[in-house]
C-alpha cells in the first residue's frame, strides 16, 4: 500500500489483537495505541492503516481517534505533561504548578514547545487526589508537586 506508515511489527499486534476479539471494533482502542506510540500521534496515514488493518472505516477510526483526549491528531511533544487541574489538585496549588511549567516551558496548556520536546496539558483528572497536586509526566505519577518540584521534573525530563 502506498503511503503505509505502520511498521510490520504494529501491523502485526494490531492483527494480533484483531484475532483476540469477536468484533474488529473492539480492538480499535488498542490497536490506536499501538499505531501512536509506533508514529507518536495519529496521521492519516496511521489510521487508514488501522483502518485496513481492521477492516473498519477510516472515518470510523478517526471518529473514535478524535473523541479520546489520549490520542492526538497532530505531533506533539516526545514528552507529555499533564497537570491535574481538578479541585483537589485546585485547592492544593496545581494553578502554580501549571503556572511555572509553562513559564518555563514557553507555552500555553495544550501546546508543544518549539523544539518539539514536550507537551503541557492541564487535565480534569488523573484520578489521585489524595496525592494532590499530581502532574503525569510520560508514564510517571508525580504526587504533591510544588512550583519548585515542577523546576525539578523538568529536569528530570531533559
Amino acid at each position: 500500500m502506498s503511503g503505509r506508515v505502520l511498521s510490520d511489527a504494529t501491523l502485526g499486534e494490531i492483527a494480533r489483537l484483531r484475532d483476540a476479539y469477536p468484533q474488529a471494533q473492539s480492538a480499535l482502542l488498542p490497536a490506536l495505541h499501538a499505531a501512536q506510540d509506533q508514529v507518536g500521534y495519529l496521521s492519516p496515514e496511521a489510521i487508514a492503516d488501522v483502518a485496513q488493518a481492521l477492516g473498519l472505516a477510516e472515518t470510523e477510526v478517526t471518529s473514535v481517534a478524535s473523541y479520546y483526549s489520549m490520542f492526538f491528531l497532530t505531533p506533539v511533544g516526545r514528552h507529555k505533561i499533564r497537570v491535574c487541574t481538578n479541585l483537589s489538585c485546585y485547592l492544593n496549588g496545581a494553578e502554580e504548578v501549571l503556572r511555572r511549567l509553562c513559564e518555563r516551558l514557553g507555552v500555553s496548556p495544550g501546546e508543544t514547545t518549539a523544539d518539539g520536546r514536550v507537551l503541557l496539558e492541564a487535565v480534569e483528572c488523573l484520578g489521585a487526589c489524595e496525592e494532590a497536586p499530581v502532574v503525569l509526566a510520560d508514564a510517571t505519577r508525580h504526587a504533591r508537586v510544588t512550583a519548585a518540584g515542577a523546576d525539578d521534573l523538568l529536569r528530570e525530563l531533559r
